[in-house]
């Protein structure tokens, strides 16, 4: 097939799913790539409730683009993981905080107000049971034809992946975790 015979798509569905690290990095990559073009960016995150480098990041960005960054962050922390669960959080507001997230995209995706809409941590979401695999579906499907939507975090649900453009599984080859070092600021978090 020559190059001229290839068309472009008006917009994507990507997903960065995988045990390994590298999937919130990846989609701030997207986030710098597509304000780079001059679109419109919506990140709202799923689980992480605690100040992270990404967070900072976009805060301190946000001036600089104004309305073309819209940033929510409404998880409540990890869920049902051992020692690093979210101390003092009922799963009810666990469930509360995913839906009202939930919302949040949904209204981003379908507005038409962005180019692009990361849901960082979504995938974990749905796994955990705090949404359920028909809300990732309705935020695909019913998503704006000219918005992009990325869609992170561990176990993305396979049968979805007929619904989905682009998806990459980070693989885990070595990570100090598993030496029983903690993660360093600015390279995991």
């Amino acid at each position: 097939m020559a190059f001229e015979d290839y068309k472009t798509k008006p917009s994507v569905v990507l997903v960065y799913t995988g045990e390994g690290k590298g999937k919130t990095s990846a989609s701030v990559g997207l986030l710098g790539r597509a304000l780079g073009n001059g679109w419109r960016v919506a990140f709202i995150q799923f689980i992480k409730h605690w100040d992270v480098s990404e967070h900072t990041f976009i805060r301190e960005i946000q001036p600089l683009y104004g309305k073309k960054l819209f940033f929510f962050k409404g998880g409540k922390g990890f869920y049902n993981a051992g020692d690093l669960s979210a101390k003092n959080i009922t799963p009810e507001e666990h469930r509360l905080a995913a839906e009202l997230t939930f919302e949040t995209a949904m209204d981003c995706a379908t507005n038409g107000n962005y180019e692009l809409v990361i849901c960082d941590e979504i995938n974990n979401a749905v796994n955990d049971g705090l949404l359920n695999i028909q809300d990732i579906k309705q935020l695909i499907t019913q998503r704006n034809p000219a918005t992009s939507l990325c869609l992170t975090g561990r176990n993305f649900k396979s049968e979805l992946l007929d619904l989905v453009d682009i998806a990459t599984e980070m693989k885990k080859i070595k990570h100090h975790f598993d030496d029983n070092f903690l993660a360093n600021k600015g390279i995991d978090f």
